[in-house]
């Protein structure tokens, strides 16, 4: 089974998807953005996409769900 502690690539996949993961929920909130939130979306799960499955599951698929509901590094909310 491969995990971010042996691979540096998975690694980096999985801290951008996180990071995108936040962006798009910080979209999502803001009514005044000009950004289009569901391209943000799109880019999240093309990353998310790169990572093997974990059982039914992508490979840190909790964390960086959580990042897409705005649960990870949101502060002042």
């Amino acid at each position: 089974m491969k995990d971010f502690n042996k691979d540096a690539l998975l690694a980096k996949i999985q801290g951008l998807s996180v990071q995108v993961g936040e962006l798009f929920a910080d979209l999502y909130d803001d009514p005044n953005s000009n950004i289009n939130a569901m391209e943000c979306l799109e880019a999240y799960k093309s990353l998310r996409r790169l990572l093997p499955m974990d059982g039914d599951r992508r490979l840190g698929a909790s964390a960086a769900h959580l990042a897409t509901q705005g649960g990870l590094g949101r502060r002042g909310r």
